[in-house]
């Protein structure tokens, strides 16, 4: 080794923090890919690697089963978000340990902002790996749990661990730099989008669950999969302010809240919708359920319980911790 070459190796440890550093309070939008499904039939049991073969899912007309009913055994789903999810959570990886060299464990990001964004991979995985996707071609409760996961607890979480500033520090530092000069001046402008992020999740709650949009959801892949991303990417527009207003006393938190209280309240509405009908709202899944031994009924009002009480619960929190910071920043008022 020259003397030449050991400057720059006692420097590059240090680079990527710096960058990390400068576009820390930016996340990243992760996006629902398109894909297709493969399903296990006649009691094969599906494999799940990141090598696996993908296969086209076949397109099932109005009133036709979709095959087996699944068990815990076969309701993987293989498509193209397995491999993406896979380099979402190695890039992270590769930021973190340089974060976190030489055994500085917490510096820049803490642990429980690590451990958010785990959480937050492991609940996409949930939703749309294994089990929820495949029993949500069967019924209509995990279908509605599915999109509660991609909508409301899985951009908390992911955001949570602040990916981009990690994603700063796995990149190299070239690369890193540029991001922050792409990203840096959109944050003002981003910031001022919150009623159009709140409009956006309103829209696609109700709008994916019109009888019309969901039967065609059932017949096609490629709507299946819009449907997907569309709820992820709007729950990380929606909970990328959030946090924004979260971590900000500056950032305006009684709109952030202002916000929560109107996705809650339109959530509400749709769930008591789906517990109070007196009709089935959503006949593509009247026979399925009774093929796992659930009415249509109580699979339809299991359903609306889901979006209305526990699919609430991060909302509600959001909503504390921003009114919380609110009181103290009026606190802290001269007079």
């Amino acid at each position: 080794m020259t003397r030449d070459e050991q400057p720059r190796q006692e420097e590059q440890p240090g680079e990527p923090d710096g960058h990390a550093g400068d576009v820390r309070d930016f996340q990243p939008e992760i996006h629902g890919a398109g894909s297709v499904r493969v399903r296990g039939r006649g009691g094969r049991k599906a494999c799940v690697a990141a090598s696996a073969v993908i296969l086209p899912h076949p397109v099932w007309a109005a009133g036709e089963l979709p095959g087996e009913v699944p068990t815990l055994a076969t309701a993987w789903s293989l498509s193209p978000v397995v491999p993406a999810l896979l380099l979402v959570i190695a890039l992270y990886g590769i930021g973190l340990s340089r974060l976190w060299r030489g055994g500085h464990a917490g510096r820049g990001i803490s642990i429980a902002e690590a451990a958010s964004f785990f959480a937050g991979t492991g609940v996409l995985v949930l939703a749309m790996v294994w089990p929820v996707d495949a029993y949500g071609a069967w019924l209509l409760s995990a279908h509605m749990g599915q999109h509660m996961l991609l909508l409301a607890l899985a951009p908390p979480l992911l955001l949570a661990g602040r990916p981009l500033a990690v994603l700063a520090a796995a990149l190299p530092p070239r690369w890193s730099k540029a991001l922050h000069r792409v990203l840096h001046p959109l944050q003002a402008p981003f910031s001022r989008t919150l009623a159009l992020a709140t409009s956006a999740n309103v829209a696609v709650m109700w709008g994916w669950h019109a009888p019309a949009a969901l039967a065609l959801v059932m017949r096609s892949e490629p709507a299946h999969w819009l449907m997907h991303g569309s709820f992820l990417l709007a729950g990380l527009w929606l909970w990328t302010l959030l946090w924004q207003r979260i971590r900000d006393d500056a950032s305006g938190a009684l709109s952030g809240a202002i916000a929560i209280v109107v996705v809650m309240m339109q959530m509400g509405f749709l769930g008591a919708l789906l517990v109070f009908s007196r009709r089935i709202l959503h006949p593509v899944y009247a026979d399925r359920a009774a093929e796992l031994g659930i009415t249509a009924f109580d699979d339809q009002q299991l359903a609306g319980l889901i979006m209305w009480v526990p699919s609430a619960l991060p909302y509600l929190v959001g909503a504390v911790w921003l009114l919380a910071r609110e009181f103290r920043r009026m606190e802290r008022r001269p007079g």
